[in-house]
C-alpha cells in the first residue's frame, strides 16, 4: 500500500502497457492520423438523417442492439451490400454483413480468430502502423513481403511462403490493402490479384484484405473488384466509414465465408454489448441517399489537398524528398536521403509544432525504412489569400547535415507520378 493509494503495479498483467500521456492537444500542424476536414463534414444532412431516424425509429434504441441481432442494424448492412456490389463488385446479402465498431474491431477479430503466440503472419513491408502494434502484443512472427508499384512482389511472396514450407510453418494469413495501400496508395491491378489468389491457395494461406480507402479513389471508385469478390471463401474483407464520413463515428465493417463470419460474430457478442446503434442508423440513413454524392465531392478535395502537399514538399526540399503519388486516400509516403533518420526528426518537430509519421512505424523492418515517412492530408484546404512569404511547416523539419539538392535558385522539382518505393 502506497502513501497515494492503493498499490497496483505488481498486479498489472505482463501486457500493459505504459500509462498513457495526459492529452494536450493536438499539434499546430498535424500530419498524423485520417482525420476528416472539419468543413467537409455534412453536419446539417446528418441533422436532417438524425431526426427522421428517430422519429421513425427512436423507441427502439431502448434494446441492446436495437432487438435486431448482433450483426447490426439490418438497414446499414443492406446499405453496405448494396455499396460493395456496385462499386467493388461483392456479391453478398446483408446476412454477409458485421458491422463493426470501426475497422480496428475488424483487425482484432480476425487476429483472435487466427493468431496466437508464436504464430507467423504475413503483411506488406510498408504497412499500416496499428497492424505492427497489435500483432506484436499478441506475440505473432512478423514477416514483411516487397512492393513495387503495383503492391504485393508475387515473385518475393513466392519465395516467402516456399521457405517457411520448408520450415514446416504455415502463415496465419497475407495482410494486403490492395486498392489505395497505406502507406504507399498504390492500387493493385486485376492481374495481380488474380496471381495474388492464386499463389495463396497453393500454399492454403487466407487473405486479410483490408479497404478503408477504396471509396476514396482519384477519378471516381473505378478500382479492380476487390479481392473477396473474386475469391470469397479464402478472403477476409474490411472496411470502415471513417475516412468516407468522419472517424469519431466509429462503424467499420467484415465479410468472410459463412462458417468464418458467424464465429467472428460470436467473439464479438461474447466480448461486447453491440457496436452503437444511433450511429448505424443516421449512417445508413444518410448515406443510403448521398452516398455517391458525398464521396465523390470529399474524394475531390481530397485531391486538391494532395496536389498543395507534393508542391509544398517539392519546394521546400526539391529532388531531395521523393513523393509517391497515390491514387486516392489520405496519406503522402516520401522518401529522404538515405542518411536522414526519421526517428530522430519527430521530436525536434513536435518541439516546433509539427506531428508525422516517421517511416520505421509503417514498416516491417524499421532498419529499412528510416529514412521514409508518411503525412495526412492537412485537415483544411490551402487559402488563396495566403501569403506567400508566409513560414511553412515543412521548413521546420530541417536539421543539421540535410539539405534540400534543389539548389539555390528555390526552384521545385518537377512533380513525380511514380518513383521507387
Amino acid at each position: 500500500m502506497s502513501g497515494t493509494g492503493f498499490a497496483y503495479p505488481h498486479l498489472f498483467g505482463s501486457k500493459v502497457p505504459p500509462p498513457a500521456p495526459r492529452w494536450a492537444g493536438h499539434p499546430k500542424y498535424n500530419f498524423i492520423g485520417g482525420h476528416n476536414d472539419p468543413s467537409l463534414v455534412p453536419v446539417e444532412a446528418l441533422i436532417e438523417a438524425t431526426q427522421t431516424v428517430l422519429r421513425r425509429e427512436g423507441q427502439s434504441l431502448a434494446l441492446y442492439s436495437l432487438a435486431q441481432g448482433p450483426q447490426g442494424y439490418p438497414p446499414l448492412r443492406q446499405f453496405i451490400a448494396d455499396k460493395l456490389k456496385r462499386w467493388r463488385g461483392i456479391d453478398s446479402d446483408a446476412d454477409g454483413v458485421l458491422v463493426t465498431s470501426g475497422s480496428g474491431q475488424g483487425i482484432d477479430l480476425v487476429n483472435q480468430m487466427l493468431v496466437e503466440p508464436g504464430d507467423t503472419v504475413i503483411l506488406e513491408e510498408f504497412t499500416y502502423g496499428g497492424y505492427l502494434t497489435k500483432l506484436k502484443r499478441i506475440g505473432a512472427n512478423i514477416v514483411g513481403a516487397p512492393l513495387d508499384d503495383d503492391g504485393i512482389r508475387i515473385d518475393a511472396l513466392e519465395t516467402i511462403l516456399a521457405g517457411l514450407k520448408k520450415k514446416g510453418t504455415t502463415p496465419k494469413y497475407i495482410c494486403t490493402i490492395p486498392t489505395i495501400q497505406n502507406p504507399t496508395g498504390s492500387i493493385m491491378p486485376l492481374a495481380r490479384r488474380h496471381q495474388l489468389l492464386a499463389m495463396a491457395k497453393k500454399y492454403g494461406v487466407p487473405i486479410f484484405e483490408d479497404e478503408c480507402y477504396a471509396d476514396l479513389t482519384w477519378g471516381g471508385m473505378n478500382a479492380p473488384p476487390a479481392l473477396y469478390a473474386l475469391a470469397p471463401d479464402q478472403v477476409v474483407h474490411i472496411g470502415s466509414f471513417s475516412k468516407t464520413l468522419a472517424p469519431a463515428l466509429r462503424l467499420g465493417y467484415a465479410l468472410a465465408a459463412p462458417e468464418f463470419l458467424g464465429r467472428m460474430t460470436a467473439i464479438k457478442s461474447a466480448t461486447e454489448s453491440g457496436t452503437g446503434a444511433l450511429e448505424q442508423m443516421v449512417v445508413a440513413e444518410y448515406f443510403s441517399k448521398h452516398f455517391a454524392d458525398h464521396v465523390g465531392k470529399l474524394a475531390g478535395q481530397l485531391e486538391e489537398k494532395l496536389d498543395t502537399m507534393i508542391e509544398a514538399v517539392e519546394r521546400e526540399f526539391g529532388i531531395a524528398a521523393e513523393p509517391w503519388r497515390p491514387k486516392g486516400g489520405i496519406f503522402l509516403w516520401i522518401k529522404l536521403p538515405e542518411h536522414v533518420d526519421t526517428m530522430k526528426l519527430v521530436q525536434p518537430a513536435l518541439k516546433a509544432g509539427i506531428a508525422f509519421n516517421p517511416g520505421p512505424e509503417w514498416a516491417c523492418d524499421g532498419a529499412d525504412s528510416k529514412s521514409r515517412l508518411r503525412l495526412c492530408l492537412p485537415f483544411r484546404r490551402r487559402k488563396s489569400s495566403a501569403k506567400a512569404s508566409r513560414p511553412s511547416p515543412g521548413s521546420a523539419l530541417r536539421r543539421p547535415g540535410f539539405r534540400s539538392r534543389a539548389g539555390t535558385s528555390g526552384a521545385p522539382a518537377p512533380a513525380r507520378k511514380e518513383n521507387a518505393l
